[in-house]
């Protein structure tokens, strides 16, 4: 378990942060740039002393501000991959590696820094250097490099932000795995609500220093505790199992017993990732046998659970029964009679069915 509670000045507010995430657990960091995420990381890894607080991991005290304890970045066995990987230039990717394995003999680095390139499919990259690199293959070679000493904790700072659109996706598939191999609490900083829903298992939203709302990604999407929550989310996450369907569609079962399709090529556990602006809400009588033909679009019916203004939009939170979210206008809002307990027809497409891994 790794538990954080610290408090620091931040440029035009104050950072007030308590945070347990579990042993095996996947934590999210989200909010707009400036919030203090990453003033969080470096607090945890080390490289910055808050003004005051307390950071465990485990049984080992890292920070304690009242009993004068601080202990040393390179004692707090924590792996930090940073924003823009910081490997080092002038190095080779093995030697970048190796640079973490200073408890290892000088002449076993080498072998030990390819095994672990190795393990990100980026062995035969050993020799290049950064610049030669690809995005994605610095990622790797990131990863490998904060994994090469087996660490307490993993805190990774916007894992994807250096990455172009075409690379993110692969990208993102490997992220995943580290993260779910890795065994120890894990926090992952992001401004990208998305990425936090298929990356953790919870997400933390930090808004000026505090966190104003905490949960699993679908509850935050589907029920935001106010407008700033609401505005940042952006998407509704769900869970389900895919299999191959006609016309070359995925099919995704959800637990409560409906299904929905995709474009996305997908077999197995995935998470659903659905934008709360290209879902539309019918009325109930729209979910005849007749509207159930459109091709390649979902209907299904879903009951209103809460109802959150957001500028001048509304966030209208639905249960399928899983959780589910849209955004309507005033308007629409008053010729649906929306409000808790309304039934509705939830309606969006394939292309707008988000799938990732889970």
């Amino acid at each position: 378990m790794l538990r954080v509670d610290v408090s620091h000045p931040l440029r035009d507010t104050r950072l007030e942060v308590v945070l347990e995430v579990g042993a095996d657990e996947r934590l999210a960091l989200a909010g707009a740039s400036g919030a203090g995420k990453t003033t969080v990381l470096r607090a945890i890894a080390g490289l910055l002393r808050p003004a005051h607080g307390r950071i465990a991991c485990g049984g080992d005290v890292w920070l304690d501000t009242e009993r004068g304890v601080d202990v040393v970045p390179e004692r707090r066995r924590c792996a930090v991959m940073f924003q823009d990987y910081a490997l080092f230039p002038h190095l080779s990717a093995w030697r970048n590696v190796a640079y973490a394995l200073r408890e290892t003999p000088r002449r076993a680095r080498r072998a030990a820094a390819v095994e672990l390139l190795d393990r990100f499919g980026a062995a035969a990259l050993a020799d290049a250097r950064p610049a030669e690199l690809s995005g994605g293959e610095r990622q790797r070679v990131a990863l490998a490099r904060a994994l090469a000493r087996p660490p307490a904790a993993l805190l990774l700072d916007e894992p994807l932000s250096a990455l172009d659109a075409r690379t993110r996706r692969t990208a993102h598939h490997t992220l995943d795995g580290v993260l779910r191999a890795a065994g120890v609490p894990a926090i992952v900083v992001t401004h990208d609500f998305a990425e936090a829903a298929l990356l953790a298992s919870r997400v933390a939203v930090l808004d000026q220093g505090r966190i104003v709302q905490e949960g699993p990604a679908a509850e935050l999407a589907a029920a935001p505790a106010g407008g700033f929550v609401a505005d940042f989310t952006g998407a509704s996450v769900l869970d389900g199992m895919a299999r191959p369907g006609p016309r070359g569609l995925t099919i995704v079962d959800l637990p409560g017993g409906a299904s929905v399709v995709s474009t996305d090529a997908a077999q197995g556990p995935v998470s659903v990732v659905v934008r709360p602006w290209d879902v539309v809400l019918e009325p109930p009588e729209a979910a005849g046998p007749e509207a159930a033909a459109v091709s390649a679009r979902n209907r299904l019916p879903a009951r209103v659970v809460a109802v959150t203004p957001l500028g001048n939009r509304l966030r209208v939170g639905l249960a399928l029964p899983e959780a589910l979210a849209a955004e309507v206008t005033a308007p629409a809002a008053e010729a649906l009679a929306l409000g808790p307990g309304a039934r509705v027809v939830a309606v969006w497409k394939a292309t707008a069915t988000r799938l990732g891994p889970r």
